[in-house]
C-alpha cells in the first residue's frame, strides 16, 4: 500500500508524476480550488477586521471526500500545487479543508514535470508559505470588493449582468484612451526626398535620403519645399563625402516570460493570449511522447523571470556547441532589467530538455501545441548563442550645399539568427555598394524622387500590445493578462477585428461611469501601486490585512456618493419615434449585450425587436438622406448612410454638416477640431470657431 500522498492541482499531471515516483506514492488530484468565498455574498467581515469566510466550492464535495479516505492511509501529505502565490494559497486551503493539523505535511514545488525535478521537489520540501497565501488572499478579496460592490451600481446604470474588475477596468480604460487619441488624431503632411544615383561602373544605382542644408537638418513640411530643393539641385554635381565602415553587433533575445511569449505567439502564430496559455499549459503538464512515456516538455508558464537553472544552462551551451560549433555560443548570457519584483523563484519559459527538438517530438504534438514549443524551444535556444555580426557603411554624399546620405548593413555571422529571426530583423541591403564606393566614385543623378506622406496616429492595441502596456505600467501579473482581456471580450466591452482591439458601445458607457464614479480603481498609477504592496505581501514587509484595512473604506465611501448621485437620475427606457408594427407602442431604446437596441415597451405580450440606427443630424454627403450610427458585425462603430446598402457611405469619424472651405467635401469631427475628410486637402479648424 502507499505509504505518501502527493495533491496537485490538475488530473493531467497525474499520471506523469506517479510513474516517476513508483509504488510508494499516490498522487491525486484537486481540480485546482477547493475552497473559495461564498458568491452569494461579500465573503468577509468588516466589523471583525475583514475576516474571510471560506466555504467549500460547489462539486468539489465528492474530489475532498476522496482526498480523505487517501489522506487516512498516507503516512506523509506533500502539496504540490504550482509554484506560485495561487497555487500556494490551493495548498493551505487543501490543508484546512482536509483537517491536516496532526498530519506530517509538507510542501513541494517544482518548476518542469520532469522525474529529476520532481524528486528533487521531494528532498526540498517546506512548510506552506503564509506570505504567498496572504498576497494571494489580499487579492481574492480586492478583487471581490471592486467586483461585487461596482457591478451593482453598473446593473443600474447601464444593465444587469455586467461586471467590474479591477484589472480589467484598467485595461478596458486603457483601451478606451487609445481609441479616443486615435480618432481625435490630425494627420500632418511630410515629405521625404531621395536621390537615385548611379554610380560609375555599376548596374544597380544607389537611393541616397535627404538630410538637409550646410549641416542644418531641413524638415520639408510641403510640396512646395520639395520643388524648390529640386529645382536648386538639377544642376548640383553629386559627390561622394565621408564614408565610414564599422561593425555592429545584434544581441540574442531573452528566453520567454509569460508576457513576452504571449506577445510573440500573437504576432508570429496570431494566437489569442487565451489560445497560449491553454497550450502552454498542456506542454507544461505533460505530452504522452512516443518510446518516452507522458513527460512535461517546458517549465512552468507563468513567470515574469528570465533566469535560467544552472543545470539547463550547462545543457544549452553543450547542445549548441555539439550541433553548430563552439563559435555559435554566447560569451554571457544578458540579463533582464529588473524593473520593480520579479517572481525568481520561477525560470523562465524553457524546453525541460533542449536536446528534445522541435521536429524530434512533432509527431506526438498537435498542430498548434507542435507550433507554440517549436517557437519556445527556437527562443530559449537563440537566447543561449552569440550574437550576430554585420559590417556597416554610412557614406555621407554632397550637393552644392545640400547633403544627403546612404547607409547599409551586411550580415556576417549569423549566430543566433540560425535559430531565431525577430521580427524587426533589418533585411541586408544589396542596394549598396559596400565594398566599391569611395570617394573616388563618380556619380550620376538619375531621378529625384519626392514622396508625400502624412503622420500616423498611434496603432490600435492588440492583445499582444496591451499585454505589453499592461507589463510595462506594472498592472497585473502574468497569471491576469489572458483572463482580463478573455473576460473583456466575453463581456462584449470589446470586440476584436484583425487582431485589432476596439470600444463596443456597452464599453464605452461602462468606462464612462468607471471614470466618472470610481476615477481611483481605473487609475492605473493606483492599480500598479497595489500590485507593488501585494508583492511587499508575499515578501513579508507588508501585513495583508493593511492593505484591506486601508482600501475598503475609500471604495464603500465611492459607492455610497456613486447611489447618491444615480438616485438623481431617473433611469427610464427612453422613448423614440418608432411606432412597434405589432401592436402600435412607440419602441424604446434599450441596452443588450451588443449595445442599445429598439424593444417594443409591451414586453412581455409583444417581444417585437429592431436595430437602433441613431441618426446624427447630417445629410449624407452622397445622397443627402440621414447619416446614422452603425455597428460592424463585431460591434465596432463607423458612421454610414440610412440607405445602405443602395448608398456605400461610411466614415469611421463622425461627419458633420459643415463643408470644407478648400475643397467642398465633408469634414469630420476630430477631438476640438473638425477636419477635412480628404486627407490630401488637410483643411483643419476648431470647433469654437464654428459653434460660435
Amino acid at each position: 500500500m502507499a505509504k505518501y500522498l502527493v495533491i496537485v492541482e490538475s488530473p493531467a499531471k497525474v499520471k506523469t508524476i506517479k510513474k516517476f515516483l513508483g509504488k510508494n506514492y499516490e498522487v491525486a488530484a484537486s481540480n485546482g480550488h477547493v475552497r473559495d468565498l461564498p458568491k452569494s455574498q461579500l465573503g468577509f467581515d468588516a466589523e471583525h477586521d475583514f475576516e474571510p469566510k471560506y466555504i467549500t466550492i460547489r462539486g468539489k464535495g465528492d474530489i475532498l471526500a476522496n482526498l480523505r479516505k487517501e489522506v487516512k492511509k498516507a503516512e506523509k501529505i506533500y502539496l504540490a500545487t504550482d509554484p506560485d502565490r495561487e497555487g500556494e494559497a490551493i495548498s493551505w486551503h487543501l490543508y484546512h479543508a482536509l483537517k491536516l493539523e496532526n498530519k506530517k505535511v509538507f510542501r513541494i514545488t517544482f518548476n518542469e514535470i520532469t522525474q529529476s525535478a520532481v524528486k528533487a521537489s521531494l528532498k526540498n520540501a517546506r512548510e506552506i508559505d503564509m506570505n504567498l497565501v496572504n498576497a494571494q488572499q489580499a487579492r481574492r478579496m480586492l478583487d471581490r470588493m471592486v467586483g461585487y460592490r461596482i457591478s451593482p451600481v453598473l446593473w443600474n446604470k447601464v444593465k444587469r449582468g455586467l461586471s467590474a474588475g479591477r484589472v480589467q477596468s484598467v485595461a478596458l480604460r486603457m483601451i478606451s484612451d487609445r481609441e479616443t487619441e486615435i480618432d481625435n488624431f490630425i494627420p500632418q503632411e511630410y515629405w521625404t526626398l531621395d536621390a537615385v544615383l548611379h554610380v560609375s561602373g555599376e548596374k544597380k544605382p544607389i537611393i541616397a535620403k535627404f538630410d538637409g542644408k550646410s549641416g542644418e537638418k531641413i524638415e520639408l513640411e510641403k510640396k512646395a519645399d520639395v520643388d524648390a530643393i529640386e529645382a536648386e539641385l538639377k544642376n548640383e554635381a553629386f559627390t561622394v563625402g565621408e564614408v565610414k565602415k564599422g561593425n555592429r553587433v545584434k544581441k540574442a533575445p531573452l528566453p520567454f516570460t509569460t508576457s513576452t511569449l504571449q506577445q510573440e505567439a500573437s504576432k508570429r502564430l496570431n494566437f489569442s493570449t487565451q489560445k497560449t496559455m491553454r497550450l502552454a499549459q498542456q506542454l507544461y503538464e505533460g505530452i504522452d511522447i512516443k518510446g518516452q512515456g507522458t513527460v512535461g516538455v517546458i517549465t512552468y508558464l507563468r513567470t515574469d523571470s528570465t533566469r535560467v537553472s544552472d543545470e539547463a544552462e550547462t545543457m544549452a551551451r553543450s547542445y549548441i556547441a555539439g550541433q553548430y560549433g563552439e563559435k555559435y555560443v554566447a560569451d554571457q548570457v544578458a540579463q533582464k532589467e529588473s524593473k520593480g519584483k520579479i517572481q525568481d523563484a520561477h525560470e523562465a519559459i524553457r524546453p525541460t530538455d533542449i536536446s528534445r527538438t522541435p521536429a524530434e517530438i512533432k509527431d506526438s504534438l498537435s498542430r498548434d501545441q507542435f507550433r507554440l514549443y517549436q517557437l519556445i524551444w527556437n527562443r530559449f535556444t537563440a537566447s543561449r548563442m552569440a550574437a550576430a555580426s554585420y559590417e556597416t557603411v554610412s557614406v555621407k554624399i554632397q550637393a552644392g550645399d545640400y547633403k544627403f546620405h546612404v547607409s547599409a548593413s551586411k550580415l556576417v555571422f549569423e549566430g543566433f539568427q540560425s535559430v531565431y529571426q525577430a521580427d524587426d530583423e533589418e533585411k541586408e541591403d544589396s542596394n549598396v555598394l559596400l565594398t566599391t564606393l569611395d570617394q573616388s566614385s563618380k556619380l550620376t543623378l538619375k531621378e529625384l524622387d519626392g514622396k508625400q506622406h502624412f503622420t500616423q496616429p498611434l496603432p490600435h492595441f492588440t492583445e499582444a500590445s496591451l499585454v505589453k502596456t499592461l507589463e510595462e505600467h506594472g498592472i497585473g501579473r502574468p497569471s491576469t493578462y489572458a483572463p482580463t482581456i478573455t473576460t473583456l471580450l466575453a463581456r462584449r466591452y470589446i470586440t476584436k477585428e484583425n487582431k485589432n482591439l476596439y470600444m463596443t458601445e456597452l464599453g464605452d458607457a461602462v468606462n464612462s461611469i468607471m471614470m466618472e464614479a470610481f476615477e481611483i480603481i481605473v487609475d492605473e498609477h493606483f492599480t500598479a501601486n497595489m500590485e507593488s504592496l501585494l508583492d511587499k505581501v508575499e515578501e513579508g514587509t507588508v501585513q495583508w490585512k493593511t492593505i484591506i484595512r486601508n482600501f475598503y473604506p475609500d471604495l464603500e465611501t465611492a459607492v455610497s456618493e456613486a447611489e447618491k448621485k444615480l438616485e438623481k437620475i431617473e433611469i427610464a427606457d427612453e422613448e423614440t419615434d418608432v411606432i412597434c408594427e405589432e401592436c402600435g407602442r412607440n419602441m424604446v431604446i434599450k441596452y443588450g449585450p451588443h449595445g442599445k437596441f429598439l424593444a417594443c415597451p409591451g414586453f412581455p405580450e409583444c417581444r417585437n425587436t429592431k436595430p437602433y440606427l441613431e441618426k446624427i443630424g447630417v445629410p449624407c454627403p452622397k445622397c443627402g438622406k440621414d447619416i446614422v450610427l452603425r455597428k460592424t458585425k463585431k460591434g465596432r462603430r463607423y458612421y454610414g448612410c440610412e440607405d445602405n446598402p443602395t448608398c456605400d457611405f461610411m466614415s469611421w469619424a463622425k461627419p458633420v454638416e459643415k463643408k470644407c472651405p478648400i475643397c467642398g467635401g465633408y469634414m469630420v469631427e476630430k477631438g476640438a477640431k473638425l477636419v477635412c475628410a480628404d486627407n490630401q486637402c488637410g483643411y483643419v479648424e476648431s470647433k469654437q470657431k464654428t459653434e460660435s
